[in-house]
């Protein structure tokens, strides 16, 4: 049995989907429920209270885990009492190029290497999916806004992520790996406008924002530290977080979906 943290979001939705397609028994953790594949039990817990996740590892053999919470030890103290073996955590590049910002997910990282669990740690870069964050100015007036308009990063597609994500939990041969996920290439907002624009059919319009703009936004979601880490990346981002990784490829035996093909995929929520 696999226990999946975030269930319900972009990437714990598509690797329950792939679990269950495999065959796997899928317990499915969210704070609410949401649509799951038949089969597949979900649990409401909130990963702030490891006790309550308890029930949930009852029987589980491997636990994919968020960076959510504060209490990773307790977390992993509950999945190794009930049997867990392996753990993998989907963390973040930024804690291998800025730890100063995420110090959060770096002490979940510790975390795991100190769980006594198999464990292996995905470092994924910015995900498409946060192109989400513009659906309802697209749907407005066909137009986006966001800062360092020119700067590109390698953004990459969730399902992607979480293919990685189930091969390891599923596969033999990647105890103890650290593995960065990114796109095939270096994308740009205005690229990523453009392409939504492709893939419905009709031009967007890119805004750019000020960094004050957009830092505002940010605080809105996230704690500042991670916001001005997060706005660094952006516009100012090290060769370290432009780089493309190999990882996928190794993984998965191809290269990673391109944004266009994303954005071709779900251009329905933005219409």
């Amino acid at each position: 049995m696999i226990v999946v943290t975030g269930a319900t979001g972009n990437v714990g939705g598509e690797l329950v989907r792939i679990l269950a397609a495999a065959g796997e028994r899928v317990v499915a953790v969210s704070r609410r429920p949401g649509e799951l594949p038949d089969g597949v039990e979900h649990r409401a817990v909130d990963l702030a209270d490891p006790a309550a996740l308890r029930p949930a590892l009852t029987g589980a053999d491997a636990l994919f885990l968020l960076v959510a919470g504060d209490d990773p030890a307790g977390v992993l103290d509950a999945a190794r009492d009930a049997g867990v073996r392996r753990v993998v955590l989907l963390s973040s590049l930024g804690v291998g190029t800025r730890p100063e910002s995420y110090g959060h997910a770096a002490g979940f990282e510790a975390a795991v290497r100190g769980s006594g669990l198999a464990w292996t740690i995905l470092r994924s870069g910015g995900l498409n999916s946060n192109t989400y964050a513009w659906v309802a100015s697209v749907r407005a007036d066909r137009t986006v806004a966001a800062p360092f308009g020119d700067v590109g990063l390698p953004t990459v597609d969730p399902a992607d992520v979480a293919e990685v994500a189930a091969a390891v939990l599923r596969g033999e041969g990647h105890d103890g790996a650290t593995y960065e996920l990114t796109g095939p290439a270096a994308v740009t907002p205005r690229e990523r406008a453009a392409a939504l624009g492709a893939a419905l059919g009709t031009p967007v319009r890119f805004v750019e924002q000020t960094r004050d703009e957009a830092r505002v936004q940010l605080l809105a979601v996230m704690p500042e530290p991670v916001a001005d880490g997060t706005l660094a990346i952006l516009g100012t981002p090290l060769p370290a977080e432009q780089r493309v990784s190999p990882d996928i490829a190794r993984v998965l035996g191809r290269q990673p979906r391109t944004f266009a093909a994303w954005a071709a995929r779900t251009a329905a929520a933005f219409r």
